[in-house]
């Protein structure tokens, strides 16, 4: 899952980014309104934590143009102003969910996993192909009810793979999905990870490569 994460907080912003680089996510991070509107202009975010109150462009506007140009991510209002009223106005400019500060971290997360989840076509919560269990909220997975370890890297190559359901995906969708923007784009990491995550998942094999195309699961 990509996520771009828009606080001008800066401890707050590199902390929740953080948190859920270690939820195995790919996270991009814009201190204000401007740099929001740059990035998503070239890359596309399942889920944009958005905090109101933001420099150079505020965090509304950010909100408003999104909607006007009907993107595809989904947004989570992330602010000090938690009444009612500014709940009220915030998904009235269209943002898709509404969390106040101060927030339980835990919380956050299951809430951009479920926007994560309205991004694309629903998906069950708890994703399974070919013996293959993946459980995203608990960070499981499992073949043939054997518990297998991964890295966080690995975790997020075979949820992308899984979500395609059987179609193939590219290196690139990879890594645009499962790293963030600072990744070399003529990396070899997507094929070491895919070697390893094969190694791990085990025989039969269940991931095949797609010659010049990419993978699938």
């Amino acid at each position: 899952m990509r996520v771009l994460v828009v606080e001008d907080e800066r401890v707050l912003a590199d902390a929740i980014a953080t948190g859920l680089r270690r939820e195995a996510m790919a996270v991009d991070v814009a201190y204000d309104g401007a740099g929001a509107l740059e990035r998503t202009g070239y890359i596309d975010y399942d889920v944009i934590v958005l905090d109101r109150d933001l420099p150079v462009v505020h965090g509304d506007e950010v909100c408003r143009r999104l909607v006007a140009e009907r993107t595809a991510s989904r947004i989570l209002m992330l602010t000090a102003s938690g009444d009612v009223d500014d709940k009220v106005e915030g998904l009235g400019l269209g943002a898709d969910d509404y969390l106040a500060k101060p927030f339980v971290f835990i919380e956050l997360v299951a809430r951009v996993r479920a926007l994560g989840r309205r991004s694309a076509p629903a998906l069950p919560p708890v994703l399974e192909r070919n013996g293959v269990r993946l459980d995203p909220g608990k960070r499981l997975v499992s073949r043939d009810g054997e518990e297998i370890a991964l890295t966080k890297k690995e975790f997020a190559v075979l949820e992308e793979l899984m979500r395609a359901e059987g179609a193939v995906v590219s290196q690139e969708d990879l890594l645009d999905k499962a790293w963030d923007e600072n990744i070399d784009p003529f990396t070899n990491v997507v094929r070491v990870t895919m070697m390893t995550l094969r190694k791990k998942l085990g025989e039969p094999q269940v991931i095949e490569t797609v010659p010049g195309v990419g993978y699938k699961l």
